[in-house]
């Protein structure tokens, strides 16, 4: 599975999913400041997951009809270590949950997706 980490994603995360033999683009270490639509290019073009705390992806998906098929992982963790959110996407890979075709939203109640076509 291919990740890509936007810009609000912790370093320390991306270095761990790294660690772990994740393929992980970082928006932050390789394409600071661009716009979220060269984000979602980037994401469809190179078949990758976007991982964000960045509620913005939803109106993207559902309103300006981006629609990256790898998914896009929105993390609502309310408080959390830099490596949290790293270990909290490796459980969510290794549960087996489907992130193609979905927005996929991780809070402290669990996990829910919507999915789209």
């Amino acid at each position: 599975m291919k990740l890509l980490a936007n810009e609000n994603f912790p370093y320390a995360s991306i270095f761990y999913l790294r660690e772990k033999g994740f393929d992980v683009s970082s928006i932050g270490i390789e394409n600071p400041s661009i716009t979220y639509a060269e984000i979602m290019t980037i994401a469809i073009k190179e078949e990758r997951t976007i991982l964000t705390f960045d509620r913005d992806y939803g109106e993207l998906i559902f309103r300006l009809n981006y629609k990256p098929k790898s998914g896009v992982v929105f993390l609502r963790l309310e408080s959390y270590s830099p490596i949290e959110p790293g270990i909290v996407i490796e459980e969510l890979i290794k549960s087996s949950l489907n992130l193609s075709n979905a927005l996929t939203v991780v809070d402290q109640h669990g996990v829910r997706q919507r999915k789209y076509v």
